[in-house]
């Protein structure tokens, strides 16, 4: 741990990275998966087995916590680390993207955007300045700056305006961020699908000499193939020594594949939202616990895992708490799932630094594809 924001590598293979991210509050080892807390809970689960299962860091989001409780009442509470028992990094989310999917009546202009609460109607304003007030509320130690994210496709001159905007954008919230010698700012190129706007964001956020940089505006539609080329358009133009965040990513596949090509953190709800809807991810592969074939299967998820979640309990009881609709097999498969983004991801990290990166993504790809045909063969 540190009293500054720190980023150093220690080993990189091919464009993949091993480094690790130090704050007060706590170090980061990157690759890293960020799981997100929404509203000050990573759904399903105690915050003590999230960090049991190697979690450094987890995600918040502000458009949410400033609807439910408020960030004045989260900061009169001591912020959110006091609040949810969670004393190690968090970084929140601008908003910009809730406010762009959720808000059902929202009018965007230069100052920012005016939205419609999806909880009870509310009108609220979000300015770049007020986001980065809200983060400071919460006392997130990496703050995101405010962003439009144009949904793919989009009309070349749609996401040329809104990735031009985003970047006036970050420049205020850089100025409203000030000097905080324990936190970071991160900027967020945006250009949509389209190379060369990706590669003036990133170099006018480049710019700004900011503490990270995030790749936004993707995962939303494009295909798997659209996402590289992206990331490979992007991260040349981004300071080699600073963290690189790609947004809202995703599959075990989509950040075996993002690591080879140079990213460092990542989030996204994929694996608590799908255990709360019957699908495990394992060493084998996605196991949608719901069909019929596992109604009678006494096996575990995964006999070799050190989740109790993935080797205690039976394909069986896990299929019988789905079908009925019991919280607690949302819980376990919740359970399941972060323990194996959280192996996948200290897998990724030892490879890297053993300089094997390459035969250990096509190891784990060979083991997915495996299950993938026993699983056919047993349906």
């Amino acid at each position: 741990m540190t009293e500054r924001f720190e980023f150093k590598l220690s080993a990189t293979d091919g464009k993949a990275r091993r480094g690790e991210v130090s704050m007060p509050r706590g170090t980061i080892r990157t690759p890293a998966f960020m799981p997100v807390g929404t509203v000050g809970t990573v759904k399903a689960m105690y915050l003590d087995q999230v960090r049991d299962l190697g979690a450094d860091i987890i995600l918040g989001n502000t458009y949410h916590l400033m609807l439910r409780p408020g960030a004045e009442r989260v900061a009169r509470l001591g912020g959110l680390h006091e609040l949810i028992r969670w004393p190690y990094p968090i970084l929140t989310d601008s908003g910009g993207f809730q406010v762009m999917s959720l808000s059902g009546l929202r009018k965007l202009d230069e100052q920012g955007v005016t939205f419609k609460s999806h909880v009870d109607g509310s009108l609220h304003h979000m300015s770049p300045e007020r986001s980065i007030e809200i983060q400071g509320l919460l006392d997130s130690d990496i703050q995101m700056q405010l962003d439009e994210c144009v949904r793919l496709p989009a009309e070349p001159k749609e996401i040329e305006r809104a990735m031009e905007m985003s970047y006036r954008w970050a420049e205020r919230c850089k100025a409203a961020f000030g000097d905080q010698p324990g936190k970071a700012m991160f900027g967020i190129v945006q250009g949509g699908d389209i190379p060369e706007l990706r590669v003036r964001s990133a170099q006018a956020l480049t710019g700004l000499d900011l503490k990270g940089y995030a790749i936004g505006g993707l995962a939303v539609g494009e295909p798997q193939a659209v996402m590289l080329d992206m990331i490979d358009t992007t991260c040349p133009h981004l300071p080699f020594e600073k963290p690189r965040y790609l947004m809202g990513v995703g599959t075990p596949d989509d950040i075996l594949r993002s690591v080879a090509h140079g990213i460092d953190m990542f989030d996204c709800v994929m694996p608590t939202r799908s255990g709360r809807h019957g699908l495990a991810f394992t060493r084998h592969g996605r196991i949608n616990i719901r069909n019929a074939r596992h109604a009678e299967d006494k096996r575990p998820l995964d006999e070799q895992s050190s989740c109790p979640a993935s080797r205690d309990y039976s394909r069986a009881y896990l299929h019988h708490l789905v079908r009925s609709n019991e919280s607690l097999g949302g819980m376990l498969l919740t359970w399941n799932n972060l323990a194996y983004y959280q192996e996948l991801m200290g897998g990724i990290r030892s490879a890297i630094e053993q300089g094997r990166y390459a035969e250990f993504m096509a190891e784990t790809q060979e083991a997915w594809a495996r299950g993938e045909a026993e699983a056919k063969k047993g349906a």
